[in-house]
């Protein structure tokens, strides 16, 4: 009888181990140069590991809670799809990464680089200005994870897509064909005078005089489906060029305004514009604009208004629902999304 029962325990530990490892997500840091030197990039990497070594709490500050991880664990022998993640304009890496360790333990390689200029640790104005830049950042990451095997695992070149939030939207709307035109974005913040959008103009680069660098192209072919998470600057995008993308679209709205600014004269627009037999739009009526960010620490909405009056708003929701619910229902439906976009074939 003792013995059975040690036998069963030891198989049942046994299938634990091996449940936890085949669900453990490697994290590591690493740095993607540039041949210029101007523009190196700071890149996050999420990967599938059958590492059994312990984890750590990666992404997580005073603010901000983590999600479990194996720092600097070996990817393991498969190949994999890649999502490349974007984030919104003064965020980084961290805002994202609640999403990133679950597509990892489903069976992702994910990679976010910090777009230089419009990141938390790095707000250069002469790199803010080149908001082109952007979606090549993501086109960037793609090449160094394709071409290192090393860093996050191999990686299945057909089974690609992109996802971003608020600026990150914006950005893998452009990396799926969407062209950007500052006249067209003048325009419209003349109907629509905005400071959230339209203030950021000028820091953006977004002049008749960069025109041309919008118009050189910023798609990237390998990118098979995008998702955006409550865009901005969406109305600078012109409706044909839209119109061609070919590529599947999850488009997600906050559906309680912050500022004078609803979903549908962002995300509505893009969605509008995109073809209708490849969008989906979704529009969630309890989030904010932050709800697709990190989960916040308790005290986080007193610490952030005591630090810098205003910001607390980064870390409120709806009434009806926690921020953890509505990740699970935007986790779910981007699951079942990338199933049916980038299958296995």
């Amino acid at each position: 009888m003792l013995r059975s029962a040690l036998t069963t325990a030891l198989l049942t530990a046994l299938s634990l181990t091996a449940a936890q490892a085949a669900d453990a997500v490697g994290f590591r840091e690493t740095t993607v140069p540039d041949a210029s030197g101007a523009r190196p990039l700071h890149v996050s990497l999420w990967y599938p590991t059958d590492d059994s070594a312990p984890t750590v709490e990666v992404g997580a500050n005073v603010v901000f809670h983590g999600i479990a991880a194996i720092r600097d664990a070996k990817p393991d022998g498969d190949a994999h799809p890649l999502v490349v993640l974007s984030h919104g304009y003064g965020g980084n890496w961290r805002n994202l990464n609640w999403l990133a360790g679950r597509l990892a333990r489903e069976g992702y390689v994910v990679a976010a680089p910090d777009h230089p200029g419009t990141t938390t640790l790095d707000k250069s104005p002469a790199e803010a200005a080149r908001l082109w830049e952007r979606p090549h950042d993501l086109s960037r990451a793609i090449d160094a994870l394709i071409g290192d095997p090393g860093l996050g695992g191999a990686i299945a070149p057909h089974r690609i897509a992109a996802i971003g939030h608020s600026l990150g939207g914006w950005t893998v709307a452009a990396l799926a064909g969407g062209r950007f035109s500052p006249s067209r974005f003048a325009e419209d913040c003349k109907l629509h005078p905005n400071p959230r959008t339209c203030g950021l103009a000028a820091e953006l680069g977004i002049t008749p005089a960069n025109a041309a660098a919008f118009e050189t192209g910023m798609s990237d072919h390998r990118i098979g489906a995008i998702v955006s998470l409550d865009l901005g600057l969406a109305r600078g995008f012109t409706p044909d060029s839209l119109a061609a993308v070919r590529v599947p679209a999850l488009i997600y709205g906050a559906g309680i305004d912050i500022g004078d600014l609803p979903a549908k004269l962002e995300s509505g627009y893009l969605a509008e514009n995109l073809p209708k037999p490849t969008t989906t739009e979704i529009e969630i009526p309890d989030a904010l604009h932050f709800s697709f960010m990190q989960l916040c620490k308790p005290g986080a909405v007193d610490l952030l208004e005591a630090e810098m009056p205003g910001e607390g708003i980064v870390c409120k929701d709806g009434d009806t629902r926690s921020r953890k619910a509505i990740h699970d229902e935007v986790a779910t439906g981007i699951l079942d999304f990338l199933a049916k976009a980038i299958p296995d074939r």
